[in-house]
């Protein structure tokens, strides 16, 4: 189980790093960041679909994408300097509570 964790927190970080990526690319028209881009969507569906052997494909995806929609918010706000407002953050707080709730309770990922 520890293994299929660890292939997905690498999988959000290849996401994380080529969603970042995308923005510096300028449509692709600049050439690093959309190699960037592409390497690291690659490299994330290829560590995404490892957990996918042994964890029901609903419940990975959904801390996937959790986990990627907190962080590239958080890198907006910090890197970028995009402001959140309220409802952002309290948006925010409901996903992150989803994660805890599935990691939780869930009898799903006991399988």
């Amino acid at each position: 189980m520890f293994w299929n964790y660890l292939y997905l927190v690498i999988a959000v970080l290849f996401e994380v790093i080529a969603t970042t990526a995308l923005k510096e690319t300028q449509g692709f028209t600049r050439l690093i960041p959309s190699l960037v881009v592409v390497v690291g969507y690659a490299l994330a569906f290829y560590f995404l679909s490892l957990p996918l052997r042994a964890l029901p494909i609903g419940i990975v995806y959904a801390l996937w994408s959790a986990a990627g929609i907190v962080l590239i918010t958080a890198i907006g706000w910090i890197w970028f300097r995009q402001a959140l407002d309220l409802p952002a953050v309290v948006g925010m707080g409901f996903i992150l509570a989803g994660v805890v709730i599935i990691n939780l309770f869930s009898r799903t990922l006991a399988h």
